[in-house]
């Protein structure tokens, strides 16, 4: 597993008991995560649960005209695919690599399984569901009461912490997409961020340059998202 790195890399893998881990490991297969690839989509059937451990994944919500927005972001601290385990298996989101990488994955029946045994596993999950309903619900207030200069400064923060680095492989199309804004709107907000010195812009490649500087920058829904993280699942985000 050199080539994907280690599954426990993941902190939700990381934070198992031995023997949950134990029992988990064999069944952990390893992919690979390229830019743009659809892991589920809106109404699809889950087949797997991801576990990503150097790719984000963006959560979307789709419109009947085509249109869309990102309601969370997902990378080593979390899962994708809380469906599986929360009812349904379907979604109305569409899950999307938005930065390449790796991560492993379990299939739908292995994570039901482990699930229903009410172990340590299921109160893991619930903890991460709950923190990520923050993070969606932070998103919708953010993009319906804050300038677009504020929710970029959010975006590239909760993008930089589920990374662990300062660049980020993304165009200003793609990050226009993920906040249901138009590409003009972006060129102007990382325009002014990169002007204040914040952030480098190059070729599909963004550089936080000041990390303080962004969180001043930001709205209040960084750090609402940020505490309550830290709440339910301490050290997760501490790299």
């Amino acid at each position: 597993m050199a080539l994907f790195g280690e599954p426990r890399e993941n902190q939700l893998l990381a934070w198992l008991p031995t023997n949950e881990w134990d029992r988990l490991q064999p069944h952990l297969e390893a992919v690979e995560l390229p830019l743009g690839q659809v892991l589920y989509e809106s109404g699809g059937k889950l087949e797997h649960a991801y576990f990503p451990t150097t790719a984000i994944v963006s959560l979307l919500y789709v419109l009947e005209d085509g249109g869309s927005a990102e309601i969370a972001v997902v990378g080593f601290e979390g899962i994708v695919g809380i469906s599986l385990f929360m009812g349904g298996q379907t979604t109305p989101s569409r899950a999307v690599v938005q930065s390449a990488g790796c991560g492993f994955r379990l299939t739908a029946n292995v994570v039901l399984e482990e699930f229903s045994r009410a172990g340590p596993l299921l109160h893991l999950l619930l903890r991460y569901t709950q923190a990520l309903i923050t993070q969606m619900s932070q998103t919708a207030v953010c993009n319906r009461h804050h300038t677009l200069d504020q929710q970029l400064c959010r975006w590239l923060l909760l993008s930089r912490d589920r990374l662990r680095c300062d660049e980020l492989n993304m165009t200003q199309a793609l990050i226009a997409n993920m906040l249901g804004v138009r590409r003009e709107g972006v060129t102007e907000a990382a325009g002014r961020l990169e002007r204040a010195g914040l952030i480098e812009y190059q070729r599909g490649r963004i550089t936080i340059l000041d990390r303080g500087g962004l969180e001043q920058r930001t709205c209040e829904c960084y750090a609402v998202v940020k505490k309550e993280y830290d709440r339910l699942l301490p050290d997760l985000l501490a790299a």
